[in-house]
């Protein structure tokens, strides 16, 4: 996203300094020349009235050419010319209506298209300026005309082109910064790094890509048999731990039971021993009592 708003930003600034460039050209061109630009045989003309209506109208902005050959002007052709109103020499744009040849030497009849009279005076050939090009600008006009004032030049033209120029420097600066700046490390995964390493090695050997590939392909089958015979190892161990554990619980077992067996039988033979010596003790107390009575009585 910022790529996008630093590329159409570039875009933008360049887009403002042809214009503001153009413009320029077109001030000075115009102030050289009796208030007439010209840009490589194109005159931009501001429109100052309605007469032309609808064709153009005030304030609009149309480009006018340069005239090669005069014997190619012909009636139905819009020509901007000098004349002279109330006094004064002035710019105008109508349309040829009559082409007239006295002796060689043309002049030209012309008329507003919003007009009803053709207009009073001739344009002679001294007196044209350029012939229109059918390309008009509804309304901006009045901006150039604005852009040949101070204010407007100053507005438009210095402030734009010093904004570009300090864009410019910013990003000058900010590439300095960036260029002096160091490369941020790359963090690498463990993944990368064993590739890495790998690469490197191969690299120190002098080994082909190919012969590489080939060993690299050996090893991972020959870690692969010893992975299925490691495993087939511990499957039998773990079976004959599983038989062995078996067979010792089953000693264990069977050696218990007889050890019960054992115990049982001596611990019913002491009880009976303890019980006869029992009644033996009682019937001699008993007989001994008997005599002792016995005795008392006589």
């Amino acid at each position: 996203m910022k790529k996008i708003l630093r590329v159409a930003a570039n875009v933008l600034a360049w887009i403002v300094l042809i214009i503001a460039f153009l413009v320029t050209v077109i001030v000075f061109s115009s102030g050289r020349n009796n208030g007439v630009a010209n840009i490589f045989g194109y005159i931009p003309m501001t429109v100052e009235s309605d007469s032309m209506k609808p064709t153009f109208s005030r304030n609009d902005l149309i480009i006018c050419k340069e005239i090669d050959d005069i014997n190619s002007l012909k009636s139905g052709d819009v020509i901007t010319f000098w004349t002279v109103i109330d006094g004064s020499r002035v710019k105008n744009t109508h349309r040829i209506v009559e082409v007239e040849d006295n002796n060689g030497s043309k002049s030209f009849i012309t008329r507003g298209d919003n007009n009803e009279i053709n207009d009073t005076t001739p344009a002679y050939a001294g007196d044209l300026i350029g012939k229109w090009t059918e390309t008009r600008v509804p309304g901006f006009g009045k901006f150039l005309n604005f852009m040949r004032t101070k204010k407007g030049f100053f507005i438009c033209i210095v402030i734009p082109m010093a904004l570009f120029f300090l864009f410019e420097l910013y990003k000058f600066i900010v590439a300095l910064i960036e260029a002096k700046r160091p490369e941020p490390v790359e963090q690498l995964d463990e993944e990368e790094i064993k590739r890495r390493a790998i690469e490197e090695y191969l690299a120190s050997k002098g080994e082909s890509p190919e012969a590489a590939a080939a060993k690299a392909s050996d090893a991972v089958n020959d870690a692969e048999d010893k992975a299925e015979k490691a495993a087939e190892k511990l499957e039998e161990t773990a079976e004959k731990v599983t038989e062995k554990a078996e067979e010792t619980v089953e000693e264990v077992t069977e050696k218990a039971e007889e050890t019960v067996e054992e115990v049982t039988e001596k611990a019913e033979e002491t009880a009976e021993k303890v019980t006869k010596k029992a009644e033996n003790d009682i019937e001699n107390i008993a007989e001994k009592a008997a005599e002792s009575d016995e005795a008392a009585a006589e």
